[in-house]
Formats: C-alpha cells, structure tokens, sequence
C-alpha cells in the first residue's frame, strides 16, 4: 500500500491501523528491554541463592546482572544484523512476523527459569526477537508514508509510544508486587518478578493476530516483483559516503545505549541504598534463619522482611515509573522538533548537550546519597526525592535520542541497504558496544570507587560513582561525534 492520501488529507482508516500497530509493537519491544533491569535484583537474589543486602549477594547479583544485560545484547545485535539483512531481502513484514513471534515465546518461558543460566538463555532469545523486530518496523513504516513531512511525524510519533512500553511495565511490576500473593504459585512461591516476565506476553498477542495481515513495504515489492532489487551486502554501507554515515550513527548509538546501560539501567540497584528503613534487613533475614518455625517470633519477622521488601521493590518501580514519564516526554519533544529544526545536527545536540551537564550530576549527588545537607534543606526533601526529578530529566534526555535514530536512518540508506543499514547501527553499535558499558560500570569502575575508602562510599553509592562517570563519558564522546554526523539530502529516502 501505498500512501493515497493528499499532503494535507488525514490518514486513511488502514493507515491508522497501521500506525496503531507501530505503536504497540515498539512499546513492547522497550517493555521487553526494561523489565529485566526492573526484576534482577529480587530474581537473581532467588535464583542465586543469595541475601542481596549483604556483600558477597550483592557483588553476585552485579556480576550476573552484567552477564546477563550484556550477554543478552551481543547475542541480539549479533542476529540482529542478520536480522537487518533478512529484513532487506525476505521483506518487512515476513520478519516483523516472526520476531514477534520469538520474543513472545521468550518472554512467557522466561518467568519459569530456575536458574540463572537459564534465565541467560531466555534474555537473549528476547533481546534477539526484539532486536531484528525494531529495524523491520523502522523500514517498514518509512517505506510506507513516502511523504517526507508525514513519515517524520509518524516515525516520531510512533515511536514516542516505546515509552508507554516503560511505563506499562513498571506498572505490571507494582501489580504483581502488590497482588504476587494472589496470583497462582510458581514452583510453590509468589515471586513478583515471574509474574512481570510472564506479563509480557500480553501485548504480542494483538501483534502476531493483526501484523501478519497488514501491507508490506510497496517500494520494497515493486523493486522484489521488477526484479531491481539489489542484494543487500553489509559491505556496501561502508562504501562511498555511507562509510561516514554507518562509522559515525553506530558511534553515537553506542554512546545512547551507554547512558542507558551504563548509568540509568542501575538505578533499581543503586535506589535500595537510599533509604535506611531497609538497612535492617540483612540481619533480620540471619535473625529469621536462627529462629525456629511455626512460632509467633518466626511468624512476626517474616511478617516484616516481607513488608520490608515490598515496600523497597514499590519504591524502586516508582523511581522507575519517574523515568519512563521523562523518556515519554522526551521521545514526543523530539517528534515535536523534528519537523521543526531541519538541521540532524543541532535537533541531537538539543539532547545532549544538556545531558553532559546535568545526568553525571545526578548520579554524583542524589543517587550517591551525596547531596549537601542545606540544598537538601533548602528544597524540603530528600536524596530519594530528588532522584525521582533527576531521573526524569536524565530520561528525557537520553530516550529521546533513540526516538532520532527511527527518523534519521531511513533518510540516509538505498532501500536495498535500509534494514543492513539501520541493523549495523543499531545492533553493533548500540547493542553490542553500547551495552558494554554495563559491565564497565557494574564490574570495573565501581570496585575502583569502593576501594577508596576516602570517600565514604556504600556498594549502592560507588555504583552511582560509576555511572556518573560512563554517563559523563558517553554523552561527551556523543557531542563531539554529532559535529561529523551527515546531513540526509531531501531525496534519500525513496531511492
């Protein structure tokens, strides 16, 4: 299908339909990527075996967390490139199809691991599923609202949706907080996080019924049936000027996912350390095992490890929920300004400029615990409290830059090399060196921080040192890589 509607006409009623689905699917895909960091820290203390409060569970639970985020993107970039190049050879909607179809599968087998490998396993289908399904939908919707004006509003717009995906999901998990006792038991227990992993097969449902039975790419079957599709190679991006445009887009995706990954990705390990109602809990979980069962001692400290932990998981989804609302806001200021500011240039460094200055303060002050007494005073809070603005600020700015890459990549790659194009972007740039400054944060920074014992510094206090510092450092290398970023010609987009 083709774009029928006149320039200043709306949307035909499949062409809502269409966007409708978009949306959905790209709220999803970031409902699957943000649960993990959600639900470690409680999954991994259960599958572990392991009291998260105390030293050894919480190294434990930071190691495995790096395993498991950065394993989980090289395993999706990896397919996800080649996922690109399907993408641009079988067509769009064949591989959204069956995308969908693994991440779905992934997500329900995921609430029933029993070990840490395993849950390993299943995050790397996901991220996988998710992965090549981003790119699809990408070239998919540019190929399908030709009209340059038009598509940037529905790439922008569509895309803005990712955040709800956020913020459906840190719903889901307060849910399944508050009423894990209620729901059925797995493997004889209510542990909130299998639920949250389990929830994710909801929205996939509508996707996999709906999705199938859409239009494919027009510009992509005319090129198949006239027998002028080219072949789509991962070298041909690196020839002529898209050598600049693949080495500089993968750069700055990187940088993204480096804020994201190395800094805010940490904030559910880093918030429990803000709060000194839950510092007794390591001793009252050795109180609970030295105490003998069935008694009303036994029975009461239970009663409070439980209350204790539900009332730190709440806290931390609602500091997660603070995020997703300034990554909501950001994703619809960037579709707002990008039909504004026509320079790609200036429209990234709108974001992150102000990143560079503000997210590694938020990292060294309140999420630290770090912030001077008589701002604190002065402002009438807490730490606690001024994470939740810092965080929001640090959302808006860093989730709207994902929302640029949906409206700038189709723009610059031949249709034969949209899907390779955007997938080497995407994937090995952002997903498989972006990600890495998960482990560069949890596994190599923050020990440095803790040792220096000058500095006072709680496990959750060196970590948000850590990510103050991968945060300050990506968004730098960010700024200064958006001065060699090419500027896509008015024609690019359908050739």
């Amino acid at each position: 299908m083709s774009e029928s509607t006149p320039k200043s006409g709306g949307l035909t009623s499949v062409q809502w339909l269409i966007c409708a689905i978009a949306a959905l699917g790209f709220a999803f895909d970031i409902y699957e990527l943000l649960v993990f960091p959600l639900i470690s820290r409680p999954a991994l203390a259960e599958l572990l075996k392991v009291d998260a409060d105390t030293d050894s569970g919480f190294n434990a639970i930071l190691k495995w967390n790096s395993y498991i985020m950065w394993g989980s993107a090289l395993c999706g970039g990896t397919f996800g490139l080649l996922g690109g190049t399907l993408t641009d050879r079988l067509g769009r909607r064949r591989v959204l199809t069956w995308s969908i179809l693994l991440y779905a599968l992934s997500a329900l087998a995921s609430g029933f691991s029993t070990s840490a490998p395993m849950l390993l396993f299943f995050r790397c289908t996901t991220f996988i599923g998710v992965c090549v399904e981003f790119v699809a939908a990408v070239a998919w919707l540019a190929e399908l609202f030709p009209d340059p004006v038009r598509r940037e509003k529905v790439l922008g717009y569509t895309q803005a949706f990712s955040s709800f995906g956020g913020l459906l999901v840190t719903a889901a998990y307060g849910l399944c907080v508050k009423y894990s006792a209620e729901l059925p038991a797995i493997f004889g227990d209510h542990a909130a996080w299998r639920y949250t992993l389990i929830s994710g097969v909801l929205p996939a449902i509508p996707l996999i019924v709906i999705r199938p039975f859409l239009p494919e790419s027009p510009i992509w079957e005319q090129k198949r049936q006239a027998g002028t599709l080219k072949r789509a190679s991962l070298g041909d991006i690196f020839q002529g000027k898209l050598a600049r445009t693949s080495i500089v887009t993968a750069l700055l995706f990187a940088c993204g996912y480096g804020a994201a990954f190395g800094a805010i990705q940490f904030m559910p390990q880093i918030v429990p350390g803000l709060n000194k109602a839950w510092a007794p809990l390591p001793k009252l979980r050795k109180d609970l095992d030295k105490a003998e069962k069935d008694t009303p001692g036994y029975q009461e400290l239970k009663g409070k490890i439980v209350a204790l932990g539900k009332d730190q998981q709440a806290t931390v989804a609602n500091v997660q929920l603070w995020q997703e609302l300034g990554g909501l806001f950001g994703r619809f200021a960037l579709a707002f300004l990008a039909v504004r500011i026509a320079n790609r240039q200036r429209l990234l460094r709108c974001f992150q400029i102000p990143g560079v200055l503000i997210v590694p303060l938020v990292f060294l002050f309140p999420a630290a615990g770090k912030t001077p007494q008589a701002i604190l005073d002065a402002l009438g809070t807490d730490n606690l409290g001024l994470v939740k603005v810092g965080i929001f600020v640090t959302g808006f700015l860093t989730v709207a830059q994902f929302s640029f890459w949906g409206n700038y990549l189709p723009r610059v790659y031949p249709v034969h090399l949209r899907g390779t194009g955007e997938s080497f972007a995407a994937n090995v740039g952002g997903r498989m060196v972006g990600t890495a400054a998960n482990g560069l944060t949890g596994l190599l920074i923050a020990p440095m921080f803790l040792g220096m014992a000058n500095l006072g510094l709680t496990r959750p206090g060196s970590l948000a040192y850590a990510a103050a510092v991968t945060a300050g450092m990506v968004y730098l290398i960010g700024v200064i890589a958006s001065f060699w970023l090419p500027e896509p010609s008015a024609d690019e987009a359908d050739h």
